[in-house]
Order: structure tokens, then sequence, then C-alpha cells
């Protein structure tokens, strides 16, 4: 019987604002007979101190040195911007720490693969924050699609919405509104949207067009109105065949939407599956989950075994729902959370796409 929480230290944790503060503290806080926060940096030693103060966590630590070598750190949490995930990942595997680092892992392909290629080579347990993956709806899709519910699927279609890269982008978001930080739409939210679409076709893609385009030649940043040019893609559409036979159309847009804002749709032989939200990224929750095979139109309830009646709401929900699949990893040496190997495939299509793109 597991008796020892694993003891973690995250890497860029504010005291007001972020996705550590608002995702991965209180996912892990869901969790306390497997997890206990013992050690935070942040972007500066004060912000360390208030962010360990406010969110009660032991040690506020200055460097990264130190927190992965801190003797009660077991499983180090990257949740800082892309360009530093390179030098924090490298630095936490030499340690010979577990690293679950968010999404995406890397600048780039070439950089995704030689943090994969090292953690193998260290034998260390990776975890890349696909965490739609674990997201109750795209799992009981992905079963009831598995036990024949639409039959042979013959096309999946999806639109969604970017949320930022639209008329207005937070300060924060500076960076993301140019492709070679790493984090435009094409790799945030639209590679997020399609793992999820994948992950729950149980498919690959197996030919491929694309384009990309850039409709709005500039971006507002919302705090201080200040015009920015917008250097990455805010119109993405994909289409191609899957490695189960199955079309697949997608279109990914900057902003929101007055209409539709995540529309996902599954046609089978037999049946026919959708999902929505009026939240363009799939991260978010909020689905809606409708499906017709004898009957017409109708909603499915998700069962809660499925994770949907999760204490933990929101945004960390499916964080949370991640580090419990984690957890199971670290101590029975199973394969369940994605894994970097996982991340280097996405990171593989995603260059497919940009090579590929008209």
């Amino acid at each position: 019987m597991k008796t020892k929480r694993i003891g973690v230290g995250i890497l860029g944790v504010h005291p007001d604002k972020g996705w550590a503060t608002l995702a991965h503290v209180p996912a892990l806080r869901s969790l306390p007979a497997d997890y206990e926060i013992v050690a935070i940096t942040s972007n500066s030693p004060d912000n360390a101190r208030r962010a360990a103060q406010r969110l009660d966590i032991p040690h506020a630590l200055s460097t990264t040195a130190e927190l992965v070598a801190h003797p009660a750190v077991e499983l180090v949490v990257v949740t800082v911007k892309v360009s530093n995930h390179f030098e924090l990942v490298t630095a936490a595997i030499s340690a010979g720490k577990a690293v679950y680092c968010e999404w995406p892992l890397g600048v780039d392909l070439e950089q995704a693969e030689a943090m994969a290629k090292l953690a193998r080579s260290k034998n260390v347990h990776t975890t890349i924050g696909l965490q739609t993956r674990a997201a109750p709806v795209f799992n009981y899709v992905r079963d009831i699609i598995r036990d024949g519910y639409v039959g042979d699927v013959l096309s999946t279609t999806l639109i969604g919405s970017g949320i930022g890269w639209g008329e207005s982008l937070e300060e924060r978001f500076r960076y993301a509104a140019d492709s070679k930080s790493g984090a435009g739409m094409l790799h945030v939210t639209f590679a997020h949207s399609l793992d999820a679409v994948l992950y729950a076709l149980d498919a690959r893609f197996e030919t491929l067009s694309a384009n990309l385009a850039i409709r709005r030649a500039t971006t507002r940043l919302a705090e201080s109105g200040e015009i920015v040019a917008m250097r990455t893609p805010d119109q993405i559409a994909v289409s191609g065949t899957l490695t189960n036979g199955a079309f697949i159309a997608t279109h990914v847009r900057g902003g929101l939407s007055k209409g539709t804002n995540f529309h996902w749709e599954v046609n089978g032989t037999k049946g026919d599956l959708i999902v929505t939200s009026s939240v363009g990224y799939v991260g978010v929750g909020g689905f809606r989950l409708q499906g017709a095979n004898e009957h017409t139109l109708h909603d499915l309830p998700i069962p809660p075994e499925y994770g949907d009646a999760f204490p933990t709401r929101g945004v960390a929900e499916n964080v949370a729902l991640v580090y419990e699949r984690l957890a199971t990893d670290l101590s029975a040496e199973s394969h369940l959370s994605p894994s970097f190997d996982d991340a280097v495939e996405l990171h593989r299509l995603i260059d497919r796409i940009e090579r590929r793109a008209v």
C-alpha cells in the first residue's frame, strides 16, 4: 500500500496569476494522499516568497538549481514560457528527477527530441501537459467509439476558436504573437484540440494538407492599447485522411466567435457524435456531448467513473486528472499519462503541418 506522498517542486509560480497558480496548485491539492508541494520558484525571489506564503508552501527557492537539487523534490513541474523549457527541463532531468512539463515541450521539434532523448538516457519518468487526454468527455467518446456507437468512423470535423490571437491580447501573452516563441496558436490551442481529437479517435494522420494565414496583421495589448504585429497564423485549416481511413477537416481561427467556438463532430456508418462548447479551447471544459444512432440526436451524460464528478472543477480539473494518472505511473511504473515521446510525436505533426502549409 502506498504510504509516502510524492514531493513536488514547481518552477514558475506567481503569487496572484499564472497557470501554475490557477491550475497546478489546486490540482495537486485535490490529491493530498498522493502529492505534497514542497518547493517553488518564481520569476523573482520576492514573488517566490509571496507565492509560498500565500499558498502555504514550505520552501521558496531562488534558483532552478536549488529546486532540482532539493532532497524532498521528486517531481519537478515546469510551468514557465516555452522559451525557457529546454534549460529547465534539462536541469531537472540531469538531476535525476521525474518531470512534468507543460505543452509545448520545446520551441521546436529539435528541442523536443533532445529533451526526450536525454530523459530516456537518464531513465527519468516524463509527463507532458496534454491534459485534454485526461478530460472525461474525450475519454468517454474514445470508449464508445471503440464499442461501436458510431460504427466505422467515416469522417470527423473540428471547428475551434483560439480565444487569444484575436482583436486583443493580454500583455503577459505578447510573446505568443510571434511563431518564433513556440507558443503561437498553431502550437497551443490548435495542437491541444487536434491532439484530443486524434486521441479520442485512436488514429494518426495518413495524408495531410494545410493552409495557414495571418488575417489580422496586428493585435492590441488589452492593458495598454499598444498595437503589436501578429507574426503567427490566426487562421489554421488542416485536412487529410487518418490511419483508420476516416477523412478529417479542421479549422481553428483566432479570437472568439459570437457563433460557434468549439464544434467537433464524428460521423460513422451507424451513428454520430457531437461535442460543443462555448469556449474555443478544449482544456477549459464546459462541454456538451450529444449522440445519435438508433434515436434522434440527444444528450449523452458522462458516467462518473470517467472523472466528470472530480472535486476540482474549472481549469484545474483536467490537470488534476493527469496528476491522478501520473501518481499511478510513478508508483506502478505504468504509462497512463502522456510522456515526452508523445510530445515529440505531436511536435512532428505540427512541423509537418508547417512544412506542408501553403
